[in-house]
């Protein structure tokens, strides 16, 4: 990623709509009533796709940690970070799409509020419903996930963040309450680097950010961290993003009329694969760094 050593190519980001802050101040309301946090993060951006409010709010609650989009990630890289936070709470990598979700994840929520379960049951309450909050921010994955985990297809879900706007809830078989909340993120990072990230990985609206620019900026980063899969994909061999750029453009022959590289087609589909491209496995952030 950008860092001291170079100029960012992107400007700083700060992507935080009005529904945002209106999801924010519901979530810390119910919040109160809430016995179990399932925080979501992205498997590839581990540190940078936590978002510090959702911490401030969380008033010591039990949090179990799913690190998702794990396929896309560096299997070598996801395995340091899975020892990593598993010292801070219990976590987990998923792909939402394909694994059993309710299998793995149900088993955990029981273990983790069998106390509670219990004091329940001594104080003659045999059917206690646990409230359980899902959250994480935009395009990490949770309405997929709660889709899976409740076996329904009620949630909207998409691959571009902002679709869920509101909070609700979700009753599940096993006497369990699932809440959905809406992707938030925090109105200022304190990296300048953080949004650059976000960005990356989809998880800031494409209108908040120069694609071109964007993309110069994970080539900074791929070339330094994944040099021979930047070869074997796009031919790259240059160790300057700009001149990276052009040689991907080049190799894939994304060109327009007259034999240049076409800026905008390039950018776009380069950053669709960085993003989407399962065989890719790339960490845009690592535990050593």
């Amino acid at each position: 990623m950008a860092n001291e050593e170079k100029n960012s190519f992107v400007a700083p980001i700060n992507w935080y709509p009005g529904h945002m802050e209106k999801a924010r101040r519901e979530m810390q309301e119910t919040l109160k009533s809430v016995d179990l946090i399932i925080e979501l993060r992205d498997a590839r951006l581990p540190l940078s796709s936590r978002n510090p409010l959702l911490h401030e709010m969380a008033n010591n609650k039990p949090i179990l940690l799913i690190l998702t989009k794990k396929d896309r990630a560096d299997e070598k890289e996801t395995s340091k970070w899975l020892e990593k936070l598993n010292q801070e709470n219990p976590t987990i990598t998923l792909n939402v799409t394909t694994d059993p979700v309710k299998k793995i994840v149900i088993p955990k929520i029981e273990e983790m509020l069998k106390e509670k379960r219990e004091r329940a049951l001594r104080r003659g309450i045999r059917n206690k419903i646990l409230r359980v909050m899902v959250v994480g921010i935009p395009n990490v994955g949770k309405s997929t996930f709660i889709n899976r985990l409740s076996m329904k297809s009620s949630l909207k879900a998409e691959n571009r963040p902002g679709v869920t706007r509101s909070l609700s809830l979700i009753r599940l078989s096993e006497g369990i309450s699932i809440l959905d909340t809406p992707g938030v993120l925090w109105p200022k990072f304190s990296d300048p680097t953080t949004g650059e990230k976000l960005a990356i990985i989809g998880s800031i609206s494409d209108n908040a950010i120069d694609k071109e620019d964007l993309c110069k900026a994970a080539l900074s980063y791929l070339i330094k961290e994944y040099p021979e899969m930047l070869m074997k994909n796009y031919g790259i061999t240059s160790k300057d993003a700009e001149e990276a750029f052009n040689q991907a453009g080049l190799y894939r022959h994304w060109i327009k009329e007259e034999g240049l590289v076409d800026n905008k087609r390039c950018a776009d589909l380069l950053l669709n694969e960085f993003r989407n491209d399962e065989s890719l496995h790339i960490s845009w952030e690592k535990t050593d760094a």
